[in-house]
Order: structure tokens, then C-alpha cells, then sequence
């Protein structure tokens, strides 16, 4: 494809929220002046030519911006290289050439979902006119008048730092590392050493690395003693049990008259369906299954042949109590049950692979209530939160390799929000599509789960949560998008 037509391929799959990210990521080398006028990708590699920063022997930049807006599939198919290539590319001092602070910017805008954004510019009202803090304008956009009005610089992140600890204290996590891996890059130029540049950190790196194809030398770490093997497609199966309606149960159990339909839930199978898909496992749904059903569906999967499948997830999205999980009709099924179907004495062809169980449902009636924190504030939430309910102890088998995601502790409810789903579900989906490119592990994303689920608040009853993962796992567990 020559040179022209591999632009226009290229413009023609892009949005206008790609163009937008784009166009901020370039705002180093064509200022915000320049490009008001700019309404159209190729108009943008227009000026990008017009730069020196496309030209048809030297597509590198072009690389880089497809890169990090995660158009790996672009780097790929039509510009013929990979995200490890860039990786690789990208640790070499200097070579990056859009600022690891753009990027950090970048990446921001992609962690902060619409509610923190509506925050973020409640805060910036004393700041920035009204006019510039309108429904339609994202945070990039924001982004872009504050550095006009010198409120956020390079060297200036004081604005954003506060206003991120008010909205949503996770985002500062990305600033920290921003912050010191600056810092490291100016030591490693005093020093002549060579350091990864344009946020991408060591952990990235070497997880990248370890993605290469076999033959290299980073394929010897991907077949350790110390990582799961991952490299099946799919992956193996990702099964999601997702109970909404208990009208059954309401009607022939007199003790959970009280138990309501599970609201919102589709949006959390839905995040489900879409995280673990990128993730190239093959998901199947089961919609308000009973009890009895959910065990015939676990026993008729322990009975199949996982031999050329790597991993096995099950999600299941249900009221519960201590212990157990409700089927639709009201009956229980014990977690200890559901997931000793799969030891390696009873699911052979999973022994030795990774067994993992997310379960959103309550584990009891109690509230976790807020401790306070000397000067923390926060924003009320605007919708009426429900509770999965209707401790656990020893769930997993003492057999090895097996991960139990509990919504939340034991004897504690968990909270679902109507029209958004629950918090644990949104968070965790949210954290393994962000940062399992990133090369990190599970156990690593479950932490900064627990964080963000932390963080939250129920104003209705001051109600707090805390998720819970349990693991018997043996060795590092990754889910590389490649």
C-alpha cells in the first residue's frame, strides 16, 4: 500500500473521538491555534506533513499516536508493526516523541467516566468560564483551557492534583507515577543511563516483552515456573450467570418476600461480555437461572475437555447471603460448591490452569460504615443505590490455582446502582480493560479494585464496601491483549 492510500486507510477507521484524542497529543508540535481549523484526520496529517512529522520514509510518529490511543489494530494490520514493537521502541531515551506528560493527561481522560468528569468541572467553575464547561466538553477539552490560563503546566500540577483528590483519589495514582518517572528520566540524563520514557514503565515493559513470539528471548518468561501460560485463543470459556427477576421467589419463599429484581444488572453483564471478549475468552450467558441450574451448568463444563484452553472464569451476578448465592427461585447454592467443582481431581484438563470466580452478591445484611478521614470531602452521588443482600470461610478448595472475587467482606451487603450497575463489577471490567495492556497482573488489578470500591460512597446510609479477593493461585497471572 503506498503511501497515501495507507493514510486514507487509516483516516477512514478513525472517529471524531479519535481525532480528538489525536489531536491533543499533538498539541506540542501544532499548537491549539492551528488547530481550530483542523475537522478531519487527514486534514491533521496534512499539517502533521506540513510539520515534518509524516513523511512517507518516516511513519514512527504515526506509529506512536495509534499506539496510544489503542488503535493496536491500525499498528498492525496497515502500518505493519505491534504494540510490543513499540514498547520496545518507546524505552529507547529520546525516542518518544510525544511528552510522557501529554500522554499522562491522556490516559486520565480515559480513566475518568462521566460523573467525574461533571465533578471536575463543578470545581473548575472559579476557573474557567462557564461557557467552557458545558455538557459537550470533554476532559481533554478542559484540559486545554487550563493550560491556556496557566493552571496546569509540565511543571504545574498542583490544580489537577487537588481537584483529582476530591473527585476521584484513584486518578492520582497515575500522577504519582507520572511525577516519578520524571523524575527518574532526569536522573538517567544526568547519569547517560537509558530509562523507559513516555509512560510506559518498567512493569509495562517487561510484561510486553514477555508477549513476543516464541524464538525471542523474552518467550523463555512467558513459559516459566513463575506465569501462567496464556496464549490460546480463546482463552478458554468465561461463563456469566446473571439473575435479575425473583418474582419466583418472592411468591414460594415467605422469607424473601422482601428480596427485589436486581436492576442494572444487564449493565454489569454487558461489561462483562465486552471486558472478557477483548480479553479472547468465549463467553456464554445464562440468564435467572435457579440453583439447581447454575449447578447443572458448573457440572456439565467441569465434564469438557479444557485441554487447549489456558484459563476458566465464571461470573455469576445474584443476591446472596453468607456463603451462598440465591438461584431465582429462592433456593441457595453454596460458593464452597460451586467452585470445587473444577479441583484438579474432578476437571482433570484444568489442572494446573487458573480457575477464577467473580461473584457480585451480598455476603450478609450488615453496612460497612464510613470511618471518618481528617479533611477528606466528596460530592454526593445522585442515584439511589440497592443491595445485593438476601462469613464466608474457606470458599476455595484447598487445591491449587483458584481466584474467588467476593464483591464484598463477609457478613457485609454490596451496592448496585440502577441505571449503572454495581460498583464492583464497573470497576473491576473497568480496570482490566485499562490495565491489563499494560501488562499488569490480576492480583495487582484486584488491589486497585479494592481502592476504587473503597472510595465510594452510599449517601443514603453512609454505607462503604470493600471487595475481597481469596486465592490458592501459584504463580503470576496476566491476561496479554495479543
Amino acid at each position: 500500500m503506498d503511501f497515501h492510500n495507507c493514510l486514507y486507510d487509516i483516516a477512514e477507521r478513525l472517529g471524531n473521538e479519535e481525532l480528538a484524542a489525536l489531536k491533543f497529543l499533538c498539541l506540542d508540535h501544532i499548537p491549539q491555534k492551528k488547530q481550530e481549523s483542523i475537522n478531519d484526520v487527514l486534514v491533521l496529517f496534512q499539517r502533521l506533513q506540513e510539520e515534518g512529522m509524516l513523511e512517507e520514509d518516516n511513519l514512527s510518529f504515526l506509529k506512536e499516536l495509534l499506539f496510544h490511543i489503542g488503535r493496536w489494530d491500525l499498528l498492525s494490520r496497515v502500518l505493519k508493526s505491534s504494540p510490543e514493537e513499540m514498547v520496545r521502541e518507546l524505552q529507547v531515551l529520546g525516542k518518544a516523541q510525544v511528552s510522557a506528560y501529554r500522554v499522562m493527561l491522556f490516559k486520565l481522560s480515559e480513566e475518568m467516566d462521566k460523573t467525574d468528569l461533571k465533578s471536575f468541572k463543578f470545581l473548575l467553575i472559579t476557573e474557567i468560564p462557564k461557557c467552557k464547561l458545558q455538557d459537550n466538553a470533554s476532559l481533554l477539552d478542559i484540559f486545554v483551557e487550563m493550560e491556556k490560563r496557566t493552571i496546569l503546566a509540565e511543571n504545574n500540577l498542583v490544580t489537577l492534583k487537588s481537584i483529582c483528590f476530591r473527585v476521584n483519589r484513584s486518578l492520582l495514582g497515575r500522577i504519582d507515577d507520572y511525577e516519578r518517572s520524571s523524575t527518574e528520566r532526569r536522573m538517567s540524563i544526568e547519569g547517560g543511563e537509558e530509562l523507559p520514557v513516555s509512560g510506559l514503565d518498567e512493569v509495562t515493559i517487561k510484561m510486553q516483552d514477555m508477549w513476543d513470539s516464541p524464538g525471542e528471548q523474552e518467550s523463555e518468561s512467558l513459559n516459566s515456573d513463575n506465569v501462567y501460560q496464556m496464549k490460546n485463543k480463546p482463552r478458554g470459556y468465561c461463563l456469566i450467570f446473571n439473575n435479575n427477576n425473583f418474582s419466583k421467589a418472592r411468591k414460594d419463599i415467605p422469607k424473601l418476600s422482601n428480596m427485589r429484581d436486581r436492576k442494572g444488572t444487564n449493565y454489569d453483564e454487558e461489561a462483562l461480555r465486552e471486558t472478557f471478549k477483548e480479553l479472547h475468552f468465549e463467553i456464554v450467558s445464562f440468564s435467572d437461572y435457579t440453583a439447581s441450574q447454575i449447578h447443572e451448568v458448573l457440572v456439565s463444563y467441569q465434564s469438557k475437555d479444557h485441554k487447549d484452553k489456558d484459563c476458566f472464569i465464571c461470573c455469576i451476578l445474584s443476591h446472596g447471603d453468607k456463603g451462598i448465592i440465591y438461584g431465582t427461585d429462592g433456593k441457595e447454592a453454596s460458593i464452597y460448591e460451586l467452585t470445587s467443582y473444577f479441583t484438579g481431581s474432578k476437571c482433570p484438563s484444568l489442572a494446573g490452569k487458573p480457575k477464577i470466580f467473580f461473584i457480585q452478591a451480598c455476603q450478609g445484611n450488615n453496612f460497612q460504615k464510613a470511618v471518618p478521614v481528617p479533611d477528606e470531602t466528596g460530592l454526593e452521588q445522585e442515584h439511589v443505590l440497592e443491595e445485593d443482600s438476601s462469613s464466608y470461610k474457606n470458599y476455595i478448595p484447598d487445591e491449587a490455582d483458584f481466584l474467588l472475587g467476593m464483591a464484598t467482606v463477609k457478613n457485609c451487603v454490596s451496592y448496585r446502582d440502577p441505571t449503572r450497575g454495581t460498583w464492583y463489577i464497573q470497576s473491576l471490567c473497568q480496570s482490566l480493560r485499562e490495565r491489563c495492556p499494560r501488562g499488569e497482573d490480576i492480583l495487582s488489578i484486584l488491589t486497585g479494585v479494592n481502592y476504587d470500591v473503597s472510595n465510594k460512597d452510599n449517601p443514603r446510609n453512609m454505607g462503604k464496601q470493600m471487595p475481597q479477593p481469596t486465592f490458592t493461585l501459584r504463580k503470576k497471572l496476566f491476561f496479554p491483549p495479543n
